[in-house]
């Protein structure tokens, strides 16, 4: 169970002059990486250090044997012949374009946008037990984008029903807008357990506006 739910963890990819790209989960960054076409890149004491699977594999298990901490902790992967750390960023070995500076317009990416709070009583709760709401109803002419859709919870959207927030004696804790910068990467960097990120993100590219 452990494992199953560290291969779903967030890896950040690089392209091959380590300019941020996307996040992949684990599984997609272990097949990656036995393809391999990326490598993990690891911070060590302030240094950059490169490994395919095979090496990444030979470095988690030294680790474990010795017991060797870390000041920014790996989850792990375990069969019954090997332990393999899950890395947190890899790097393309030929890939060397920079993504469109779009965020899509998805479910992921609204949840992310709210935090994972109902944007009319503020609660946060896990996402399977939160709805998209439309502000303006469909049935009064509202559409589905980026400031007509927010996050809401089970009792405050069967309480809006139909309505718009102000029929409903409701209202809204934030304005839904289009974000600027990529929602999920926001708020990965929320966690201390992305800090290895930040200074791949710390970039014109995740810093300038959309148009």
């Amino acid at each position: 169970m452990q494992s199953t739910i560290a291969l779903e963890s967030s890896v950040l990819v690089l392209n091959k002059f380590f300019a941020a790209v996307h996040i992949v989960n684990a599984k997609r960054a272990f097949a990656m990486l036995c393809k391999e076409s990326a490598e993990v890149v690891s911070i060590d004491d302030g240094q950059y250090n490169s490994y395919d699977f095979t090496s990444w594999v030979d470095v988690s298990a030294f680790k474990a044997e010795y017991g060797l901490s870390d000041d920014d902790p790996y989850e792990s992967i375990k069969t019954f012949s090997l332990e393999v750390r899950v890395p947190k960023i890899i790097r393309l070995v030929v890939y060397d374009k920079l993504p469109k500076a779009t965020v899509k317009f998805n479910r992921k990416n609204i949840f992310a946008r709210d935090k994972n709070r109902c944007q009319y009583c503020g609660k946060k709760v896990p996402t399977s037990e939160l709805s998209l709401d439309h502000v303006i109803p469909r049935t009064q002419g509202g559409t589905s984008n980026w400031k007509n859709i927010v996050c809401a919870c089970t009792n405050c959207n069967k309480h809006k029903g139909g309505r718009r927030p102000e029929e409903a004696g409701m209202k809204l804790i934030c304005k839904p807008v289009k974000p600027n910068h990529c929602p999920l990467i926001q708020l990965k960097l929320g966690s201390n357990k992305y800090n290895s990120w930040k200074q791949f993100l710390n970039n014109a590219y995740w810093s300038a506006p959309l148009e």
